[in-house]
C-alpha cells in the first residue's frame, strides 16, 4: 500500500509540472523571490548542486526535502555565503533537522536571512544622498515533514514563507516544496546476495505558491486634485510569480574494496566515490545540467567538484547567468560518537563567477 502511495505521489509530480512548466527563456526577468534559487548550503553547492538524488539531512531542504528523511536523529547546521566576493552582500542560513521517534518521520526547520548591509537614502534633488540610511530585508523561513515510506521511497513537502522589504516597502508570500528519492536497489553485490543501495533516482518541484506584490509608503506620493485638494495617491504594485523548477536527479556510488559491516546487513568502503547529474527545468529562465563529483575517505574527509551547464551549452549561447560553470569543495569530518556515528563538519565551497570573485561558502554541522 505504500508503494502505491508513493507511485501516486510521483505521478502527480508529473502531471503538476507539465501545467507548470509551460515557460521558456524568453520569460527571463518576469519571476521575483530570485533569492529561492540560490543555495546556501557548504557542502552541496561544493558540487554544482548535482546531488539532489542522493542529498541527505538538513541541506536536502534546498535541493529535494525527501533527503531529510535520511537524517538518523538530530541534525544541525549553519552555513555563511559571501555572495560574489567584493559586493558585501552575506548570505546567513540555520537549519534543524529531527528525528520524531524511532520509526517517525522528521521535522526539519530552516531560515536564511540576506544581509546587504545598510544602504544610503538617495534623491533626486540629493544623489549623493540625504544622510538617511536603510536596511534591505529577504527572509525565507522553511518548514518541512518527510518520511520513510520504505526502505527504497522516501518523500516529503516543505511550507516557505518569503519576506522583502526595505525601510516604505514590503512583500510577503507562500511557497511549496515537495520531492521524493527512490533507492533502486538495483543488482547485487559480490559480497553475498546483498543488495546494492548505490543507485538513486530523485525527483523535486519547487517554490510552487500564489503571486506576490510589494505595497507600502514606496509607492505612493502626493497629489492634488483639480479644485486644490491636496492627497495621498497609493498606486498598485505588479503581482510577480515565483521561480518555480523542477528537478529530476541521478546518483551512483562506486565503493571501492566493499566490504560488510559490524552489523553483517549493510555494505561499506572505506574510499567512496559518487557520479551525480541534475537537470533543473526552470519555468522562466534557461534550464541547467548540474554535474558533480564526490569522494569520501572514511567519513571523515569529502572531496567536491562540479559543473553547472547552462540552456543547450552552446558556445553562441549568451549566457544569462553570472557563475562560469566550475565549482569545487571540502568537508572533514570530525567524529563525536563512532557506536553513534555521530561527528561535527566544517564545510567549505567555492563557486566561480565571471564577475566579482566567486561565491564562497562556509558552513558548520552537527550531526548527532
Amino acid at each position: 500500500m505504500k508503494k502505491i502511495y508513493s507511485i501516486t505521489f510521483i505521478i502527480s509530480l508529473f502531471i503538476i509540472s507539465g501545467n507548470l512548466f509551460a515557460g521558456n527563456e524568453q520569460r527571463a526577468g518576469q519571476a521575483g523571490a530570485s533569492e529561492l534559487l540560490i543555495n546556501p548550503w557548504a557542502a552541496s553547492s561544493g558540487w554544482a548542486g548535482a546531488g539532489s538524488a542522493s542529498t541527505r539531512g538538513i541541506e536536502a531542504l534546498f535541493h529535494n526535502v525527501a533527503g531529510t528523511a535520511f537524517t538518523q536523529k538530530t541534525e544541525l547546521a549553519f552555513s555563511r555565503v559571501n555572495w560574489f566576493q567584493g559586493t558585501k552582500i552575506y548570505i546567513n542560513n540555520f537549519g534543524l533537522s529531527q528525528r520524531l521517534g524511532e520509526n517517525g518521520g522528521v521535522l526539519s526547520l530552516a531560515f536564511t536571512s540576506m544581509d546587504f548591509g545598510i544602504i544610503d537614502v538617495t534623491t533626486v534633488e540629493n544623489p549623493d544622498g540625504t544622510g538617511a540610511t536603510f536596511h534591505p530585508t529577504y527572509t525565507t523561513i522553511t518548514a518541512a515533514y518527510a518520511k520513510d515510506f520504505s526502505n527504497s521511497i522516501h518523500g516529503g513537502m516543505a511550507v516557505k514563507i518569503v519576506n522583502e522589504g526595505i525601510s516604505n516597502l514590503k512583500s510577503s508570500g507562500v511557497a511549496l516544496d515537495a520531492g521524493i528519492i527512490y533507492v533502486t536497489g538495483i543488482g547485487k553485490n559480490k559480497l553475498g546476495k546483498r543488495k546494492k543501495d548505490n543507485f538513486k533516482f530523485g525527483i523535486s518541484l519547487k517554490n510552487v505558491g500564489p503571486t506576490m506584490s510589494f505595497a507600502g509608503d514606496g509607492i505612493s506620493f502626493r497629489g492634488s486634485s483639480t479644485n486644490g485638494v491636496v492627497m495621498t495617491v497609493q498606486q498598485r504594485s505588479d503581482q510577480f510569480e515565483l521561480p518555480s523548477l523542477l528537478k529530476i536527479g541521478l546518483s551512483y556510488d562506486i565503493m571501492i574494496a566493499p566490504k560488510v559491516d559490524t552489523s553483517g546487513n549493510k555494505i561499506t568502503s572505506d574510499h567512496v566515490i559518487t557520479l551525480a547529474s541534475t537537470y533543473t527545468s526552470n519555468s522562466f529562465t534557461r534550464d541547467m545540467i548540474l554535474m558533480g563529483a564526490r569522494y569520501s575517505f572514511k567519513n571523515l574527509f569529502v572531496l567536491r567538484g562540479g559543473y553547472q551547464l547552462e540552456g543547450s551549452g552552446n558556445a553562441d549561447d549568451i549566457r544569462t547567468i553570472n557563475y562560469t560553470g566550475p565549482t569545487g569543495g571540502v568537508s572533514v569530518h570530525i567524529p563525536v560518537s563512532k557506536e553513534k556515528g555521530s561527528y561535527v563538519s566544517i564545510d567549505y565551497s567555492y563557486r566561480a563567477t565571471e564577475i566579482f570573485s566567486g561565491v564562497h561558502t562556509f558552513g558548520a554541522r552537527v550531526v548527532l
